[in-house]
């Protein structure tokens, strides 16, 4: 097939990046073209995943072994920092779609704040957009660097950003509370959280302090134009994927729960892949696993002025791996539900 994307996988091995191959191996568009990892070099990505057929795709390489001038595209499933090393290194006509946290918070003393390291290269951040696709349809094929939304973030902003535009909500006291299956933690969960049975209890993390709060802080503050700081209180649950957020607001004015579901079905109409469900109905993970769809229901709560929201979410594939691909989808001008559906 003619105009084939040639794509780089870094960190193929992990939970997202097995998806990305997943995805990409079955997306008509696209040819991969190296699969990296640190370790398992000359493996089949099968070893990782029996269901992916390996036999069409590259064994396992290192990124230093990859001929840049052969490639349109590179997605890095990396571990917070490391994909500003390959940011630096990579030629000016190669697109970099990123899926840590590298290049979603437009101020370098902001990233050293909450990821605790310094920015490699500060110079790459205004070459860089932050992208929920629903939201940057219009600056994607430009961006030479793609920051996808985080999971938590990406539930969260779908249902609040469009009430945020109209000014139908405060921008104080907004509460959200999300659960999420034990994938979202990687595949290092036991070295990261040790003494917590993960399979067996849910268990709260990050409590104030997780570091999605700074880029839904960023991103609605942007949108409010005035500065927005939620409250948000992670959880893991013992089940391997999805997410449910249950966000708490305040209407202003005349506005209530109603209103509020009517335009995010209105707001969302084109967007395929969310889903408003029918008002006041309860939802969860179930209708959303293994798709790129976010669903999401608005309810009345007994206090007046008060909604909560439920947005629910794949977090490996709309929170990371097929909301990458719907960005490289858009940014290439193709269907953009190719190879998501």
């Amino acid at each position: 097939m003619k105009d084939l994307l040639n794509v780089a996988i870094a960190g193929a091995t992990g939970y997202i990046g097995l998806e990305l191959v997943r995805i990409l191996s079955k997306h008509p568009k696209v040819k991969i073209l190296y699969l990296c990892a640190q370790r398992s070099v000359g493996q089949h990505i099968s070893s990782f995943d029996a269901k992916i057929n390996s036999k069409k795709l590259p064994k396992i390489s290192k990124l230093k072994n990859i001929s840049w001038n052969k490639i349109n595209v590179i997605f890095t499933a990396l571990p917070n920092g490391e994909a500003q090393s390959v940011a630096k290194i990579i030629p000016n006509n190669i697109k970099l779609i990123d899926l840590s946290g590298d290049f979603r918070l437009k101020n370098h003393q902001s990233y050293k704040y909450w990821y605790g390291i310094n920015h490699k290269c500060k110079n790459l951040i205004n070459d860089s957009i932050y992208s929920v696709t629903e939201f940057s349809r219009k600056k994607l094929s430009n961006a030479k660097i793609i920051g996808c939304a985080g999971c938590y973030p990406t539930s969260a902003q779908i249902p609040l950003i469009p009430l945020l535009k109209k000014r139908m909500i405060s921008t104080k006291n907004i509460i959200i509370d999300s659960k999420s299956g034990y994938s979202g933690a990687g595949k290092n969960i036991k070295k990261k959280f040790k003494h917590k049975d993960f399979f067996n209890s849910i268990s709260s993390y990050s409590v104030g302090s997780h570091k999605h709060m700074a880029e839904i802080d960023q991103e609605l503050s942007i949108v409010a134009k005035k500065e927005i700081k939620i409250s948000f209180t992670p959880h893991l649950i013992p089940m391997f994927r999805g997410i449910l957020s249950t966000i708490y607001i305040k209407t202003i004015g005349a506005n209530n729960a109603y209103k509020i579901y009517r335009t995010l079905k209105n707001y969302h109409k084109k967007n395929h892949f969310v889903k408003i469900a029918k008002f006041n109905e309860s939802i969860g993970t179930g209708n959303v696993m293994n798709t790129n769809y976010c669903n999401i229901s608005v309810c009345d709560d007994r206090e007046k002025n008060s909604v909560i929201i439920l947005s629910a979410i794949d977090n490996l594939i709309k929170g990371g791996s097929g909301q990458a691909v719907q960005n490289m989808n858009v940014a290439y001008n193709f269907n953009e539900k190719l190879g998501l559906i």
